[in-house]
């Protein structure tokens, strides 16, 4: 049975969302996070890279989110929330599953340079390019939203269990609010926030979720 190491507020819970669409059995363990808002060195052990989520399955160790989602869905789930290589949506889920990590490459520096007390002026190269990436980004998925009903194809997959994170929980960190000016999006982030799993998941493991008594 595949155990999950979940770290509270934190991507882990896009784990506990795939494995209740699936239907499969799961250990979940809760690690709480520090003072500081930081992982705690039992869950830094882990994994080498000591980030959330990483799951075991027997012997196997995993992180890595795209790496535990695609293995799940392939190696216990029989790739039903795979897009096959065959398909001609799978160059799309191929983008969408990457998806994630481009967001919040962009908002990781945009809070760096504000940590770092820059003013996001017209001469400031980094925050200019940095700029430019994000209104990018959400432009392209403003318009994936307007041809498709899910990102990656007409069925639901992976890469909405993947994109979920940062079009909801990515907000307490400062990323883009999906509001009215993001319709194609606003209702997707309906449309798959009512699905039973992902309610299911999120009362588990989400982030407002707590640690299981007992």
């Amino acid at each position: 049975m595949i155990t999950i190491h979940h770290l509270g507020v934190s991507q882990s819970d896009r784990i506990v969302w795939l494995m209740e669409e699936l239907g499969l059995p799961y250990e979940l363990k809760w690690y709480d996070r520090g003072d500081d808002f930081l992982a705690p060195a039992e869950y830094r052990a882990l994994h080498p890279a000591g980030t959330a989520p990483v799951i075991t399955d027997g012997d196997l160790v995993m992180a890595e989110s795209t790496a535990i989602v695609e293995y799940i869905s392939q190696r216990h789930g029989g790739g039903r929330l795979s897009v096959h290589p065959d398909d001609p949506d799978y160059p799309h889920y191929l983008y969408w599953m990457q998806f994630n990590n481009n967001l919040q490459s962009v908002l990781f520096i945009k809070i760096a340079v504000q940590s770092a007390g820059m003013e996001p002026t017209a001469d400031n190269i980094m925050m200019t390019t940095t700029g430019r990436r994000e209104e990018g980004i959400y432009r392209a998925l403003e318009q994936r939203l307007g041809e498709s009903e899910y990102l990656g194809g007409p069925r639901f997959s992976c890469a909405d269990i993947m994109s979920m994170f940062n079009l909801t929980s990515l907000g307490m960190l400062g990323a883009r609010a999906i509001d009215d000016s993001l319709p194609n999006t606003r209702a997707y982030v309906e449309r798959v926030s009512a699905r039973p799993a992902y309610q299911k998941a999120m009362a588990i493991a989400g982030p407002a979720a707590s640690r299981p008594a007992g």
